[in-house]
């Protein structure tokens, strides 16, 4: 697919704790890309609207939702550089278009993208929006995945606000995983011919500038160092700081879901997840079911169908 300098250019997309913000950074630091993190905002801001309309027509009230939804500052923009964004803006895609070409202008680079996990849900919507924009889809074993997500969901994030949480959390990783991870292969595959590529984060990790330069080629953009250097005058020595607050290179990660997780749980995990798992070459555990196990599992599946996150990983989930 030709370069085109329209922007949105590039959103990054995967289930959060894959590894999107690792990425995020090392495309963030190529001299002609931009990418924003997490802002959430071109869905969120307007979910009721786009329910409605797939591309509403701009007016005031929509300036005002997406200048007070709570992660928009971090797109950098203050009310005059969105309310200019807006003048002779005739639809919702045309403004959020304006908007980052004006973050792409004020960071001195032609292209702007944007890193939000959870976009890999709602790609058939971004890609109708903005017909040139490219999807990088991130994904990362499952098991690893849930390590970091144990640690990281709270009542009002992730996974954590699940009723069924408190009850067995492993399950509800492997369940969210599985959500998120499937709908963006499923729906990132149906894209036309070079709009979407897929990475493992172990593959990232392992050979970056391998993989970066794949990268570089699928946007149409020359490689360059500065990417597999982002760390570079930033990393923080300090332990007692993950790999992401200390501005580390890439790394395979802390977590290794064979040392650090239960022998029960991966038997959980494998049942509940082991076809997707398969589906991205992960290898199967090794770990046989229980009476237990196959207790939480059989509950595990009681809770997804009756909560009906996802009608598209039912049959995934059997």
């Amino acid at each position: 697919m030709p370069v085109k300098a329209t922007n949105p250019f590039v959103f990054v997309v995967g289930c959060p704790r894959s590894g999107t913000t690792l990425l995020q950074r090392m495309l963030d630091h190529h001299p002609r890309l931009t990418v924003a993190n997490d802002s959430h905002f071109i869905v969120r801001a307007i979910r009721k609207r786009l329910k409605t309309d797939p591309d509403p027509a701009m007016n005031q009230a929509i300036v005002d939702e997406v200048i007070g939804y709570h992660r928009f500052h971090r797109m950098g923009l203050d009310r005059d550089e969105v309310e200019a964004a807006a003048e002779g803006a005739s639809s919702y895609s045309a403004f959020v278009s304006q908007l980052y070409n004006r973050r792409a202008a004020l960071l001195g680079k032609p292209f702007s993208g944007e890193k939000t996990p959870d976009y890999c849900r709602y790609m058939p919507t971004l890609a109708s929006l903005f017909p040139d924009a490219r999807f990088i889809h991130i994904v990362r074993d499952g098991r690893n995945t849930a390590l970091s997500t144990l640690k990281w969901a709270k009542p009002d994030k992730g996974p954590g606000r699940w009723p069924w949480w408190d009850s067995d959390a492993l399950a509800c990783c492997a369940l969210w995983w599985t959500w998120q991870t499937w709908q963006g292969i499923r729906d990132g595959r149906a894209l036309s011919p070079g709009r979407y590529h897929e990475l493992r984060y172990e593959d990232l990790v392992e050979r970056p500038a391998q993989h970066l330069q794949a990268m570089s080629d699928f946007l149409g953009l020359e490689y360059s160092d500065e990417m597999a250097n982002f760390h570079r005058g930033k990393t923080v020595d300090n332990p007692a700081l993950s790999a992401k607050s200390a501005w580390k290179p890439a790394t395979k990660g802390l977590r290794d879901w064979r040392e650090q997780m239960a022998p029960d749980d991966q038997a959980v995990f494998q049942a509940l997840a082991g076809e997707l798992l398969e589906l991205l070459a992960y290898p199967a555990t090794q770990q046989g079911a229980n009476t237990a196990v196959e207790a939480r599992v059989v509950q595990a599946r009681s809770f997804w169908a009756s909560a009906r996150q996802s009608r598209d990983v039912a049959d995934l989930i059997k």
